[in-house]
């Protein structure tokens, strides 16, 4: 019987422990463990050859829309972990802007029932921070948290009212939870469907401008320094708010950020007029954004990367860049994007990129950083690094396809995957 795994021939990455040389790792009963010895019989160990590869702990992704309860045809916790599997990543959060959304203590409940019957990945939930998200009513952050919410955020939209908010960081505070913040105006962004610049202008298209996201990063620095609630702000876009992040660090308040592969790598000259593929938000920006939130990730401003893996049906995209919905799916090219934009092109170390997808958004969210120490659970990614393929969404686990990629040449990819000793994915 095979009780034991044996990888060799990897070389082995883990920040966590500043662990970068080649050599071999024991898994036992889904951990990392110490070579047996005597050495078991070869009827009991699974064999690995890691030539060529990185192993590494698996990813995790902070900000994902899975989609179920309510738009099950983009989406179900089961496709999207599977699609994270393929990416690299074992542990995804979940956004609660579900349908109904995760509000209440038996929703995320509910989410965690679904989350136990796939294989894939680890699912933590976060929870909404208002009834319905609705932006008026505060949700009972105590019943969630008890509920098994890891963070709170009303993601898709801020919650307006800065008395109120301030109200619910301090009660965030209290439980230990992050508040995640999706930080735009509204008001300000009003029907905007690309970043406000010269190309929305030559294509006559209602426009979103940096300040309407720089004034919300701001608003939640303030209450980060009043409540000391951790206000973790998603995908950054601008680098009006890169700028605010750095002085707030600076001052030491507990405010940190995330970059999406899709603001790493594209600008708003990506934006098509009769396509929604490069639609989201906070939008695509000019490419002087861009390379500021390229500097933000290697300087540590920026901590950690993420996805916003945000399916959408075919149907739904094709209405159009006026009319179709903001977001992209990103966890199957993750790596494949930002590996070159980030380590390839010298601008930042292979164990700092790894660091900004482990260890990065493990801490933002209280957990353990993931490792390749003794007795961690044996979370692992396979990297083929040198590795070229081109973007097929006809290819993905994910039940939707709605990727600016579509045809890209890429340089990267996670080859295997392992969940507690598990295969879960490999190539």
């Amino acid at each position: 019987m095979l009780i034991w795994t044996h990888i060799h021939n990897a070389r082995l990455i883990d920040p966590a422990t500043k662990i970068d040389r080649s050599g071999d790792l024991w898994i036992y009963q889904g951990r990392i463990a110490a070579p047996p010895s005597p050495l078991p019989h070869r009827g009991e160990i699974t064999e690995i050859d890691a030539q060529g590869l990185v192993v590494t702990p698996a990813f995790i992704d902070l900000h994902v829309h899975l989609r179920e309860p309510g738009n099950e045809a983009a989406e179900t916790v089961y496709s999207g972990a599977r699609a994270a599997a393929r990416g690299g990543f074992s542990t995804l959060v979940a956004m609660p802007n579900t349908q109904p959304p995760l509000d209440r203590p038996e929703r995320i409940q509910q989410q965690l029932a679904l989350a136990a019957q796939q294989p894939f990945a680890s699912i933590l939930p976060s929870a909404c921070l208002t009834r319905d998200r609705a932006g008026r009513e505060p949700a009972d952050l105590a019943a969630l948290a008890q509920a098994g919410a890891i963070a709170f955020t009303d993601d898709g939209s801020t919650v307006p009212d800065e008395t109120l908010l301030e109200r619910l960081a301090r009660e965030a505070h209290r439980l230990q939870r992050p508040i995640l913040d999706h930080a735009l105006d509204h008001h300000l962004a009003a029907n905007g469907v690309m970043h406000a610049g010269d190309r929305a202008q030559s294509l006559g298209m209602p426009g979103i401008s940096s300040e309407a996201e720089s004034l919300i990063v701001a608003r939640d620095i303030r209450l980060a320094e009043r409540t000391g609630c951790r206000f973790h702000i998603q995908h950054l876009s601008a680098r009006e708010s890169v700028d605010l992040i750095r002085s707030a660090q600076q001052r030491g308040l507990p405010v940190s950020a995330e970059a999406t592969p899709h603001h790493l790598d594209l600008t708003d000259a990506d934006v098509q007029p009769d396509s929604a593929d490069a639609k989201m938000a906070p939008p695509l920006r000019s490419a002087e954004d861009r390379d500021a939130l390229l500097q933000a990730v290697v300087d540590g401003v920026i901590s950690c990367l993420a996805t916003d893996h945000a399916p959408h049906t075919v149907e739904a995209k094709a209405r159009g860049l006026k009319l179709g919905p903001f977001g992209i799916v990103g966890l199957e090219t993750a790596i494949g994007i930002t590996y070159p934009r980030l380590v390839r092109s010298g601008r930042m170390t292979l164990v700092e990129w790894i660091r900004r997808w482990t260890t990065g958004p493990a801490q933002i969210l209280n957990l353990p950083p993931p490792s390749l120490a003794l007795g961690s659970p044996a979370n692992l990614v396979f990297l083929d690094l040198e590795k070229e393929w081109t973007v097929c969404p006809a290819e993905f686990a994910s039940r939707s396809h709605n990727t600016p990629w579509n045809g890209r040449r890429c340089v990267g990819r996670a080859v295997g995957t392992l969940r507690n000793g598990n295969w879960t994915w490999r190539e």
